[in-house]
């Protein structure tokens, strides 16, 4: 076998070459965001100038002012931590249960079950029939049609079986033998042997719940359960509907500081942050919970 000495003239070129190219990928990754964030800082008159890279030209938080002003933006922000929180737990729950199930040998119809759950990710009835079964089961208008339909989860029931499927079931039997129950196996065994990959299903539900916006206004048509994506997207078609005033003065002075550009990059900024700042505390497990449940021995 041959080393290559890191010294040597290839070695320090595919270095230099290798930190230039990450350097160049982190640009073209961090500066769209950086751009949205200058752009909601930025008076909306002077931004339909263009030329807005990488700082405000006319500094100004008119735009946050915007969409923190709205009374019923707290109580959408509360309804969407809510909807985050409860609806993660109970269907991480119920969806790693069910994989717990579906991984355990002495339960013989565990292949059925498997194969009806994979089913269901290739045929579904469709929107309206949809509709028409939450109307029937009295869903509409309620916090129950965020919670019930995704109570099981087929695509992360077969990573989370996937992961469970590595660990040995001699630690089940021994559990059995000492007298815990299957719950109790569930909850104090394979809940902290599994703690990677029920993180990473916690990231994709609760970013699934937080930017969720479309179920919100079929299901919720009175708007008594709307989140803060419904909020900001209504605030949003408002000064759509502004800009499209022409000849209305009282218009013009309302709007004189506001664009849909920077209204837009504004509430992209409220909606993004809350996830880029809880990711890097979750962003280990991510990673290990995706890969270590793809390798099988």
């Amino acid at each position: 076998m041959k080393f290559y000495s890191k010294n040597t003239i290839s070695s320090r070129i595919f270095d230099t070459l290798n930190v230039l190219g990450m350097c160049i990928l982190m640009v073209l990754i961090i500066y769209p965001f950086w751009n949205q964030f200058v752009l909601s800082l930025n008076e909306g008159a002077d931004a339909a100038k263009g030329g807005i890279y990488l700082w405000p030209r006319k500094l100004t938080l008119a735009n946050y002012q915007l969409l923190f002003e709205d009374d019923h933006l707290i109580k959408g922000v509360l309804i969407s931590i809510f909807r985050v929180v409860v609806c993660t737990a109970v269907q991480l729950f119920c969806t790693g249960l069910l994989s717990y199930v579906v991984t355990r040998p002495e339960f013989s119809g565990r292949k059925i079950v498997r194969r009806l759950f994979v089913f269901t990710m290739y045929f579904g009835g469709g929107m309206i029939p949809t509709y028409l079964l939450y109307a029937r089961l009295g869903l509409m208008n309620s916090f129950w049609v965020y919670l019930l339909p995704g109570l099981f989860s087929a695509y992360y029931m077969l990573l989370i079986s996937s992961y469970m499927q590595g660990v040995s079931n001699s630690l089940c039997e021994s559990a059995r033998l000492d007298g815990l129950s299957e719950i109790g196996i569930f909850t104090r065994i394979m809940l902290p042997i599994c703690k990677p990959v029920f993180a990473a299903v916690i990231i994709y539900l609760a970013v699934g719940h937080w930017n969720s916006w479309f179920d919100v206004l079929i299901y919720n048509p009175d708007g008594d359960w709307d989140t803060l994506q419904v909020y900001l997207r209504r605030i949003l078609l408002e000064v759509e509907a502004f800009s499209k005033i022409q000849n209305s003065a009282e218009a013009s002075n309302a709007a004189r500081n506001l664009s849909v550009e920077t209204v837009r990059a504004a509430t992209t900024m409220v909606v993004t942050i809350p996830i880029i700042i809880i990711y890097p505390f979750m962003q280990k497990y991510f990673i290990g919970g995706i890969t270590l449940g793809a390798v099988k021995e």
